[in-house]
């Protein structure tokens, strides 16, 4: 006799939706690169003026607390950036990223510093992006390889061009949060990475002080 393979249970397994699994992407090359930093290296100077390595972290920290404020929720208590920024990290990771594996939250619709739009977009849009324009920050900083995604790089090119003017002032996304600087000119035969760095207020060709 032929026996049928019940596979119905399937049914009951969570599908993971396009944000979700580009955020799980970018948190993991953002840990990744927090990972290799040496003990030493978390006091270096990074490409953001008033930041060092440390601080880099503690901003894309912050902006998950950012991305769980619209719905009256705070980040879980965890080690603070200066204790342990990988424990920190992991934990803000977790937090948003239960939204995401929640429908009921991702799909809420909240008011945002951009306007009205659901969870789970306005996480893609600022923190899960914010992650990879600061592994460059952070890779500058603390010597790791800083070339982005080039998946990535033609993936923000159509926004980066068009970041508005609001974005660029401090503390729009609440206290002591910067989102974009002032544009940094480049060569119009400058790489697609480098343009992009420009727009939102780098400097391409950035090294770290002696």
């Amino acid at each position: 006799m032929t026996r049928r393979l019940d596979v119905s249970y399937m049914d009951e397994v969570p599908k993971i939706s396009d944000i979700a699994a580009r955020y799980q992407s970018r948190a993991n090359a953002f840990e990744a690169k927090i990972i290799a930093v040496r003990p030493e290296q978390w006091s270096n100077q990074s490409p953001c003026t008033d930041w060092n390595a440390r601080d880099v972290v503690r901003h894309i920290i912050d902006m998950h607390a950012a991305m769980l404020r619209p719905l009256d929720r705070t980040l879980s208590p965890a080690p603070t950036v200066d204790e342990d920024p990988l424990a920190a990290f992991r934990a803000a990771r977790a937090d948003v990223e239960t939204l995401l594996h929640t429908p009921e939250l991702a799909t809420t619709t909240t008011e945002t510093p951009s306007g009205p739009m659901s969870v789970e977009d306005h996480i893609d849009q600022v923190v899960s992006a914010d992650m990879v324009l600061h592994g460059w920050d952070l890779a500058k900083a603390t010597g790791q390889d800083p070339t982005m995604n080039p998946s990535e790089v033609l993936a923000m090119w159509p926004t980066v061009q068009h970041v508005p003017d609001k974005l660029r002032i401090p503390e729009a996304f609440g206290p002591g949060i910067i989102v974009y600087g002032p544009e940094v000119k480049v060569a119009e035969d400058s790489s697609l990475q480098d343009r992009i760095l420009g727009l939102i207020g780098r400097d391409p060709n950035w090294t770290p002080p002696n």
